[in-house]
C-alpha cells in the first residue's frame, strides 16, 4: 500500500467528524462532557484527548450551536458543565448530515465504478 495514501481518519485524527458526532449525541439528550467523551467511542473517536473534545465544545458554544450550564445537583462531587443542543446546532447538524449523504453517494459511485472496472478486466492491474 502506498505511503502517500491518506488515512481514512486523515491527518487530523478524525477531527472533521467530531463536531457532527457531538451534535448528534446532544440531539439525543443533554450531557456532561465526560459522558460525551465516552459516547464518542461509538463513532470510532475513542482516542481523542479530552482537551480536544472540551475545546470543540467551547468553540461550538461560541458559535451558538450548543449552550452549557453548571449541574449543581450532580451528587457529592463538584459541579459539572452540562451541554445542550440549540436550534441553530440542530440546523447545523442537518447540514452536516446532508453534506455527508452527498459524500456517501459520491464514495458509493467511485466504489461501484472501481468494481465495474475490475469485472471488465481491462488494463494492467487486475
Amino acid at each position: 500500500m502506498s505511503q502517500d495514501r491518506r488515512s481514512w481518519q486523515d491527518s487530523r485524527g478524525g477531527m472533521w467528524f467530531l463536531e457532527p458526532a457531538l451534535l448528534l449525541l446532544l440531539h439525543h439528550r443533554t450531557a456532561h462532557g465526560y459522558t460525551l467523551i465516552d459516547q464518542l467511542a461509538g463513532f470510532g473517536l475513542q482516542h481523542l484527548q479530552s482537551s480536544v473534545v472540551y475545546r470543540t465544545l467551547r468553540d461550538m458554544e461560541d458559535k451558538a450551536w450548543v449552550t452549557s450550564s453548571w449541574d449543581m445537583d450532580g451528587g457529592q462531587g463538584p459541579p459539572r458543565r452540562v451541554y445542550q443542543l440549540t436550534a441553530l446546532g440542530d440546523e447545523v447538524l442537518r447540514e452536516y448530515v446532508r453534506d455527508m449523504e452527498q459524500a456517501h453517494a459520491r464514495i458509493a459511485d467511485l466504489i461501484n465504478a472501481y468494481h465495474r472496472h475490475i469485472e471488465e478486466g481491462e488494463g494492467d492491474y487486475h
